[in-house]
């Protein structure tokens, strides 16, 4: 990808209607992305399918959900959920009798990590094991789905599975370091990607982020050659990542969050997308925008993107409305603070010539470094300090837009999609919002 494919308009095809199915691969959780999609396809009426990840028992033993657990995942969708674990990635998984990465990561302490090795022939016979678990699991989740939808019917397939993080002590004193620390504090990402560790993480990024996209569309390919011989139509979509245009210096601009680990893997999620699309499937990687959400939390700086989001709303002609969502971040300010004085902070660490730096899309990910987290850890704390409580902040209320304005983008653009890989920038989100709100 030389350069950002952005969807510039706001797309008003749809195809899906009542009698067709979603199906999100992934499971809802909390505040985040997926829920923009689900909204568009309860709108739209269509059957609400899902799937579970599953829970570990007492000894890390994958297990389906319990019937209070299902009943309440249900609940939370507004759908069926298939409850067959679909726990990508394979951190837990190993030959019988044998050790998980895991536990191979378990002896690593602070001082010892960044030279301690691993037994990568053994970390292979552990990722054969995961990813045929996880096949395996799919072909299920496929069998009961396709008594679920009928010949004839459209299928949207909604991919939200991401991350794949080892859960093991060491990392979080490593990534609070890499993504909180400044000064003595300060750690390189480099040191991270460099070490075994990271490369292990890296290899489950891949599993979690990237693979399991391509396991799906393989899995389905029985479905979807059946609803296409009906006259029905099926679409895929993936959340990817890959930095957002905002509007820096009055006109939008290409800018990322560093150091984004799992970078990579979103690149091969593009590249997934990219290859199905050759064959004939529509298959889109739907690059979104920074945003707070529970997993996102841990990047400290990832969210000071959003504010300029402000300022979209009103040049893309929001007019009332958009002075609502203003006035709304001026009231989680405190006393003496002003939106205006924040939003010039901003400014001022877009116009830095630390942030010009990263703003290099042929060289993502980039690694982090120190002036890096001087200026963007250091802007972040002070915003944050601008606000009556760290339980509401603007980032809140603009992190509810994007997810409002994403989901009808990715919804409605996927009936006819223009291709396998788009950018949603701040244009076309303040678009779709005031749009919807005019």
């Amino acid at each position: 990808m030389k350069a950002p494919i952005p969807l510039r308009d706001v797309p008003q095809s749809n195809i899906f209607r009542k009698g067709d199915v979603f199906v999100l691969f992934g499971e809802l959780f909390g505040r985040g992305y997926a829920n923009g999609l689900v909204n568009e396809a309860r709108k739209a009426g269509m059957t609400i399918v899902g799937i579970t990840v599953g829970r570990r028992d007492d000894n890390n033993t994958l297990r389906p959900l319990t019937a209070e657990e299902l009943a309440a995942a249900e609940t939370n969708l507004g759908g069926r959920i298939i409850n067959v674990p679909l726990m990508a990635g394979f951190d837990l998984d190993a030959p019988a009798g044998e050790p998980t990465p895991t536990d191979l990561l378990a002896n690593m302490t602070l001082k010892s990590w960044q030279d301690d090795k691993l037994d990568w022939a053994h970390i292979e016979k552990c990722r054969t094991v995961g990813v045929q678990r996880f096949k395996d699991s799919v072909a299920k989740v496929m069998a009961e789905l396709d008594g679920m939808i009928p010949n004839g019917a459209n299928a949207f397939f909604a991919h939200t599975m991401a991350g794949g993080i080892p859960k093991v002590k060491v990392f979080l004193a490593i990534a609070n370091r890499i993504y909180k620390g400044r000064g003595e504090r300060f750690m390189s990402s480099s040191a991270l990607l460099n070490s075994d560790l990271g490369k292990l993480i890296l290899m489950n990024f891949d599993e979690v982020t990237a693979n399991s996209f391509q396991y799906l569309i393989e899995g389905s390919a029985a479905i979807r050659a059946r609803l296409e011989k009906s006259g029905g139509q099926v679409r895929y979509t993936a959340y990817g990542y890959h930095g957002t245009e905002i509007l820096i210096d009055g006109r939008y601009q290409w800018q990322t969050y560093t150091s984004y680990t799992q970078g990579k893997a979103k690149m091969r999620l593009e590249s997934i997308a990219e290859a199905a699309w050759e064959q004939g499937i529509k298959a889109t990687c739907y690059n979104c925008p920074e945003i707070r959400t529970n997993s996102s939390d841990i990047f400290v700086g990832v969210e000071l993107s959003l504010f300029p989001l402000l300022k979209a709303l009103k040049q893309e002609g929001g007019g009332a409305w958009a002075e609502t969502q203003w006035q709304a971040c001026r009231d989680v300010l405190q006393e003496g603070q002003t939106l205006e004085g924040l939003l010039k902070t901003i400014d001022a660490y877009n116009d830095s010539a630390v942030m010009a730096g990263f703003r290099n899309f042929a060289a993502w990910p980039m690694p982090n470094s120190p002036e890096l987290a001087d200026v963007m850890i250091g802007t972040s704390d002070d915003i944050t300090k601008m606000h009556k409580s760290r339980d509401a902040l603007v980032t809140d209320v603009l992190s509810s837009l994007v997810l409002e304005g994403t989901g009808p983008l990715m919804f409605h653009e996927s009936s006819n999609p223009s291709g396998p890989v788009l950018w949603l920038n701040h244009d076309v989100i303040a678009k779709q919002l005031n749009m919807l709100h005019s």
